[in-house]
């Protein structure tokens, strides 16, 4: 195994940058604490090892080697299965929950850069063994490159949607009770002293889909449960345990599909919070695509 010990230790090396390229902690705070990375980083070397003896083992004909491929892959599900229940157990003590749907977005990523790892190290052992150092050193910075700029990140809601700001008030068909932003009921606010507050520190957004697509994403409840989390992390939310009064909602107006969104933020700063809408990601279980199919063609029309 002499003669591939630079193939192995390239292999081995670009797998590892991959992985660090894409172990990020961001406003999600996951994995945010020293256990989680090392979990993380861990399985990042199994992976980044798989992928760069992969190569001698089939040059050598141990093709029983690559059976080790599907041992790692069940490894891999059961990370996703271990966020999952980490993330399942947090939920219950979130005041704004981050909802199933990105709970399995999250665990899915974390499941999926493992292979991305498997990826990144096996084209650079297969180019440092054919081609020599220096082409598998420049493809090895593109696929880096592509990864932490691409394949590591998704949709966020700006490509989707518009955001504008919609100032809250009470009152709807004589009902001076009623929160509205825009044209959609938020909620019901019984005290007088609660509905002051709302309107002096209360902060409104109009989510605007672009297209049909972008509509029927916004129908799903875990989206809008994902927009809520997402601005309640970022810029604070005054919602306490039993103060209902307080609690960041979403609602879609039937007719638009547009989502209302109502918050009583930390500090009311309309800017902060359009930011933070724009940037919440887009979960690949709620993205729908009617358009692309004739009955939605059919329907815009």
């Amino acid at each position: 195994m002499e003669d591939y010990g630079l193939t192995i230790i390239v292999g081995l090396t670009v797998g590892m940058l991959a992985r660090l390229l894409m172990l990020r902690s961001d406003y999600r705070h996951f994995p945010g604490y020293p256990h989680g990375y090392v979990t993380h980083i861990s399985l990042g070397f199994v992976a980044a090892a798989l992928g760069a003896v992969a190569v001698p083992a089939l040059v050598e004909k141990e093709y029983t080697a690559v059976t080790f491929l599907a041992l790692a892959a069940q490894q891999f599900r059961e990370i996703r299965n271990m966020e999952r229940e980490t993330l399942n157990h947090l939920e219950e003590i979130e005041l704004v929950p981050r909802g199933k749907d990105l709970v399995e977005g999250i665990a899915r990523v974390f499941e999926s850069r493992n292979y991305l790892v498997i990826a990144a190290s096996l084209q650079a052992s297969v180019l440092t063994y054919f081609a020599g150092l220096p082409w598998a050193v420049l493809s090895s910075g593109i696929v880096l490159w592509i990864f932490s700029n691409y394949l590591a990140k998704g949709k966020v809601l700006r490509e989707i949607a518009d955001v504008v700001p919609s100032q809250p008030y009470f009152g709807f068909a004589g009902y001076k009770t009623l929160l509205m932003v825009d044209e959609v009921v938020i909620m019901e606010v019984g005290l007088e002293s609660a509905r002051k507050k709302i309107m002096e520190e209360g902060l409104g957004v109009l989510i605007k889909p672009k297209d049909d697509n972008a509509r029927a994403t916004l129908h799903q409840v875990g989206q809008r449960q994902a927009i809520l989390h997402t601005v309640s992390n970022l810029i604070g939310t005054k919602k306490e345990v039993g103060e209902p009064e307080w609690s960041p909602i979403a609602r879609k107006n039937i007719d638009t599909g547009e989502v209302a969104l109502f918050i009583l933020p930390n500090e009311p700063d309309i800017r902060p919070l359009i930011q933070a809408v724009n940037i919440t990601p887009v979960l690949e279980s709620s993205r729908t695509t009617p358009l692309e199919s004739k009955p939605g063609k059919l329907a815009q029309d």
